[in-house]
């Protein structure tokens, strides 16, 4: 969720209200179902007596706009349906077609407002007389599927915080919506029901319902904040809990760019590789140290206070600010254990060691040896990045500069590593990795994205040897 220095246009839409009861969210996805079944009735009727070429080309087309369409009708909906369909897409490049997968991923914080009388209602039935307390923005500076964000300001101190204000009724939609998110896979017939899915559905299930919790949030924000507060290269946002409560978090006011701008873009090289070492390096804390992950990889939960020249000369360095602690995952031991044992493996680029670490876990046990050496590799490219350079042959020369530092923007790592989780997940059959390594999967993806995007260069020997 975004704590920015800057409003969105005023051109976003506005709505005054939210389909929050169950009959309105129903009739919209029953509509949302029907114009799709229609939709590819006609296109199967008007496609017969095409050649088998154009008919292909055609679907293509006819797919991509169905897609957008499904994406455009749940974005209007708002709450969990959409962070349903963001969730989904975790798993799209496996089980769902790319026209689909990419639909899916369009649903992102960029979706309307609800009108400030609406919200302003929703703060005055959760703050009662506190509510005069605060001078609020009316123009939200963030929005996303569960909430949106105002400026405000503390009369009484001065202090400049943040209201993340959870949109009425969406809590008590949750369950109703993964029932009818599901009933639209079905009609659409574009997934496989299978259990692993339903497996899948109860863990967005228990995300969803303790996302909704602010009282978790803040917990959860005050435990990293506490973990971070001497290491100068992060800023966690500093709970107020005077105005906190299930439904409202407030928070501490933290400016910055955001990872796509031009100021960012045009720092010195080096300054940027110092943010994407400290990008990088937070996440393998998250894994390795605190056992617990924000996995939300969303380029809105990161911004970077970036330092002046002068204050830059003079030691105060650029900051990168961490935002949004509500999609936080707790791993266990064993998951844990095994995740070092890859770390290890893929540092040292040992295959064997790396089929070793897979034992254990009973997705990776009932793989046959083909299956398992196909992983294997997925994984020894997956960990490019933390190999030693030394041990590691197999890294393209154009991805290490003069200083054995990796090169993320010249590595084309996705792509070589999209087109090798193709063939290995090709024996699967549809059966769906854990959910938990989906999530670690995910986190690492939109990590090696910031890291592009900013064309850092990181050492893998400061990231790893700690972990070791």
């Amino acid at each position: 969720m975004a704590n920015e220095s800057s409003k969105p246009s005023n051109n976003k839409q506005s709505i005054d209200n939210l389909k929050t009861s169950g009959f309105e969210r129903r009739l919209s996805i029953a509509k949302t179902s029907l114009n799709i079944g229609r939709r590819w009735a006609g296109n199967s009727v008007s496609g017969m007596f095409l050649d088998k070429k154009t008919r292909t080309a055609r679907n293509q087309v006819f797919m991509e706009a169905q897609a957008n369409y499904v994406a455009e009708e749940l974005g209007k909906l708002k709450g969990s349906v959409v962070k349903i369909g963001q969730m989904l897409s975790l798993y799209g490049e496996h089980v769902l077609p790319p026209e689909i997968t990419r639909a899916l991923q369009t649903l992102n914080n960029d979706t309307a407002t609800l009108t400030w009388p609406r919200i302003e209602q929703t703060l005055q039935r959760i703050l009662g007389d506190k509510l005069n307390e605060l001078e609020i923005d009316p123009v939200p500076i963030g929005t996303a599927s569960l909430a949106q964000v105002h400026r405000a300001t503390v009369i009484a101190t001065g202090e400049q915080v943040v209201l993340k204000v959870q949109y009425p009724g969406v809590a008590d939609a949750i369950d109703s919506d993964l029932a009818l998110f599901k009933r639209l896979l079905k009609v659409s017939n574009i997934v496989p029901q299978t259990r692993s899915l339903d497996t899948w559905f109860e863990e967005i299930r228990d995300l969803l319902h303790n996302e909704v919790d602010y009282k978790v949030e803040a917990a959860t924000t005050e435990r990293f904040y506490d973990r971070l507060l001497d290491d100068s290269r992060y800023i966690v946002p500093k709970i107020n809990r005077t105005y906190s409560s299930k439904r409202l978090l407030c928070m501490s006011y933290e400016p910055g760019v955001s990872v796509v701008s031009e100021a960012l873009s045009s720092l010195p090289h080096e300054r940027r590789n110092a943010i994407g070492q400290a990008a990088i390096e937070i996440m393998m804390q998250e894994i390795f140290v605190w056992g617990e992950m924000q996995t939300d990889p969303n380029f809105g939960n990161y911004l970077v206070r970036i330092s002046d020249d002068d204050d830059y000369s003079n030691g105060e360095i650029d900051k990168l600010i961490l935002l949004d602690f509500g999609a936080i995952r707790q791993f266990d031991n064993t998951l844990l254990t095994i995740a070092h044992g890859l770390l290890r493996a893929g540092y040292y680029h040992d295959r064997k060691a790396m089929t070793i670490a897979m034992t254990g876990y009973d997705f990776f046990d009932s793989m046959n040896d083909k299956v398992c050496n196909d992983v294997a590799s997925l994984f020894l490219l997956a960990t490019e990045p933390f190999s030693n350079p030394e041990t590691n042959p197999a890294i393209p020369i154009n991805c290490l500069d003069d200083q054995q530092r990796y090169i993320w923007a010249g590595s084309k790592l996705h792509s070589r590593l999209s087109a090798t989780a193709s063939r290995a997940m090709q024996s699967f059959e549809f059966n769906l990795p854990p959910k938990e390594f989906m999530f670690i999967s995910r986190k690492f993806i939109g990590a090696y994205t910031f890291l592009t995007v900013i064309d850092a260069h990181t050492d893998s020997n400061t990231l790893v040897k700690p972990f070791l």
